[in-house]
């Protein structure tokens, strides 16, 4: 039967010729399948063809199934492809062992067709969400890009401000996953930026109050592009793009929100947004020195900026100047 490419692609792997056509029978209809009758062979398939799931035998003459899923896991090319076990050994240590090679999964023969369908399954739609993940995520980052085309600011800067956010994201409570979240949201900030004129966006001298008042729609231009979302990434994205310009005291915009009122996510962009313009050169402006950006932190403390988040930053001064050497773009004006 000639094979969809479009079908998912699954590698099994066992040294009894009857086990491999049984799997067949199991699995034919509805995936592309490829075989093999021991690990060394499994590898080199694995490396040519990358499959999207791999089905292996654990008792294999020379190289084991948990040799090889570690060797697989151990490979940055393989390592992705999730392995489930399928294996005559049912005791719960030697389960432990296959989940501590790297397995996802774990299936008993002699195994049973709808089981292992269910399982196979389930484990392709979460490479399928993990790919998706990653595509928004690309997608994400690329407009947060392509709004740095219109603007002064620079790649390393969205990178810095994304690492600050986190790392004050973490301290004032996050989980990693919201923290996580945050870091590939930040980036976004300024997207709006993409609908603001050239003859605006790059002026050389300040704004007159008409160009001020067009420049600062592009905090809702941004949420407009971002879109609703329920949760996840992208909702802290918009709330980022629509607040980070919002002030503790209500004086900023384009709601005039104050206190807590702002998102959390807003109110730390704030800060890791202004920290990293001040202390890095434009064409425009010098660098401020780092401890004349931190006195203006604190001067704004509760009035452009939250008091507490501003402490939290100011605490972890160390891990952020480690953050902007790590990205930098020119030494950094630091004073002795």
């Amino acid at each position: 039967m000639k094979q969809n490419a479009h079908l998912p692609l699954i590698l099994a792997v066992d040294d009894e010729a009857s086990n491999l056509q049984l799997l067949r029978q199991i699995l034919q209809d509805h995936y592309r399948l490829l075989f093999a009758k021991d690990g060394a062979r499994a590898l080199e398939l694995a490396r040519q063809e990358h499959p999207d799931l791999i089905l292996l035998d654990v008792m294999m003459p020379g190289m084991t199934g948990h040799e090889a899923c570690r060797t697989l896991k151990a490979d940055p090319d393989t390592a992705g492809i999730p392995v489930i076990f399928v294996t005559a050994l049912t005791d719960p240590d030697d389960e432990v062992r296959g989940f501590d090679a790297g397995a996802v999964d774990y299936i008993t023969k002699p195994v049973s067709a709808p089981i292992v369908r269910a399982r196979v399954r389930t484990h392709l739609s979460l490479v399928r969400m993990d790919a998706l993940k990653d595509s928004r995520l690309q997608i994400v980052q690329r407009l947060g890009l392509a709004s740095e085309y219109k603007d002064n600011e620079t790649g390393m800067h969205v990178i810095r401000m994304s690492h600050y956010a986190r790392l004050l994201g973490v301290a004032a409570g996050m989980n990693e996953a919201d923290a996580d979240d945050l870091l590939h949201a930040a980036p976004m900030h300024d997207v709006g930026k993409i609908g603001i004129p050239d003859r605006i966006l790059q002026k050389p001298g300040p704004l007159d109050p008409d160009e001020w008042e067009i420049m600062k729609t592009h905090a809702t231009i941004g949420a407009d592009i971002i879109g609703e979302h329920p949760h996840g990434m992208l909702k802290l994205a918009r709330n980022i793009a629509l607040s980070h310009h919002e002030k503790w005291d209500g004086s900023g915009y384009p709601a005039g929100l104050a206190g807590e009122d702002i998102p959390l996510e807003g109110r730390i962009c704030a800060i890791a947004d202004v920290f990293d313009a001040l202390t890095s050169e434009r064409p425009y402006k010098k660098a401020w020195l780092v401890q004349d950006a931190v006195e203006l932190l604190l001067k704004q403390r509760g009035v452009h900026f939250d008091p507490r988040l501003v402490d939290l930053f100011v605490e972890r001064l160390p891990a952020i100047l480690a953050i902007k050497e790590k990205w930098a773009e020119t030494p950094l004006a630091v004073a002795a």
